[in-house]
């Protein structure tokens, strides 16, 4: 329980100092979102009476409180480009790029995992040698140009899934499902070979540690050992590795989501950025500082389930 309350108080000044941070920052970059919404042919009192009304010409830190008052009572402001409450935007596009990161990451566990188990049991094989090149070359690849492969052979030639754009899923499981297959598999098959690197070479510092000696001259089998046993200890520094991926998609991916049109927060973020929208830059901020922090802290939590050893403190 000290460990949560400390935990919870760490995360909160964390969020606080980030909140700061990001407001402060987008007070120093250039640019007036008043003139960004009239124009540059605007007169200079139309452009005035408009910083008025949005409160930029009080000082900062009279702004900051303000704004962050409404962020606890869950108001995260207007969205100047869209029009529209940021706190919907962000909820409108968080479907499609939550379901691309569980799908994607998804396709990686399931491949990973055996192919990482596989590598370390023939090390030194032919196997481990041709796992290790297709590895070399899923983190050679850039994913856009993974992603552009993928259309091209499996949306265009081939005619089997969709080549671009998103179904939502509350229209068609099916249509739905085909729409993010090959952006999934573009974001997954970078961090299969990632994972698959990662694991192998856990798998084999565990495999020379004493108590798999001991496993062995107790009469257990190589199967037994590195499922029952070496699994569980390899995994921590894999799912350290696994975390700091889920983070990175849960942000938007925005070359892939560029790349297939999704409406995802990736090519949100990209447009709050090019209209120079703050109060949705902002929120865009804290959404993915929350996501890190609440990723960071459930990978601590699995840390304790898969080796007990490990004291939260």
């Amino acid at each position: 329980m000290n460990y949560l309350i400390r935990r919870g108080l760490t995360l909160t000044i964390t969020l606080l100092l980030i909140s700061i941070f990001t407001f402060v920052l987008f007070q120093i970059i250039p640019g007036d979102p008043a003139m960004a919404i009239l124009g540059m042919d605007a007169e200079s009192g139309q452009i005035e009476a408009l910083r008025s009304q949005m409160g930029l010409d009080l000082p900062v830190t009279v702004r900051y409180i303000k704004w962050m008052g409404n962020v606890l009572k869950g108001d995260l402001g207007q969205s100047i480009h869209f029009a529209m409450p940021v706190k919907e935007l962000i909820g409108s596009r968080l479907p499609v790029t939550l379901s691309l990161a569980i799908m994607a990451i998804g396709i990686a566990t399931i491949v990973a995992i055996p192919l990482g188990i596989l590598s370390a049991r023939a090390n030194g094989k032919c196997v481990e040698y041709i796992i290790s090149i297709c590895t070399q070359l899923g983190m050679a690849i850039p994913s856009f140009w993974l992603g552009i492969i993928l259309i091209y052979l499996f949306g265009l030639q081939l005619h089997w899934f969709s080549p671009g754009g998103y179904v939502p899923w509350s229209e068609s499981i099916r249509d739905g499902f085909l729409s993010l297959i090959l952006p999934a598999s573009a974001i997954a098959i970078p961090t299969i070979a990632v994972l698959v690197r990662y694991l192998k070479t856990s798998l084999l510092e565990q495999l020379k540690l004493d108590y798999v000696r001991t496993a062995y001259s107790k009469g257990l089998k190589e199967k037994a050992i590195i499922y029952k046993h070496v699994l569980k200890n390899a995994l921590i520094p894999v799912i350290t590795i696994m975390g700091m991926i889920i983070t990175s998609v849960l942000g938007g991916s925005l070359v892939i989501e560029q790349v297939f049109s999704l409406p995802g927060l990736g090519r949100l973020l990209i447009s709050s950025i090019q209209y120079r929208d703050f109060l949705l830059i902002q929120g865009m901020v804290m959404y993915i500082a929350i996501a890190v922090i609440i990723v960071n802290f459930l990978i601590d939590l699995l840390y304790k389930v898969l080796d007990p050893r490990i004291q939260m403190k």
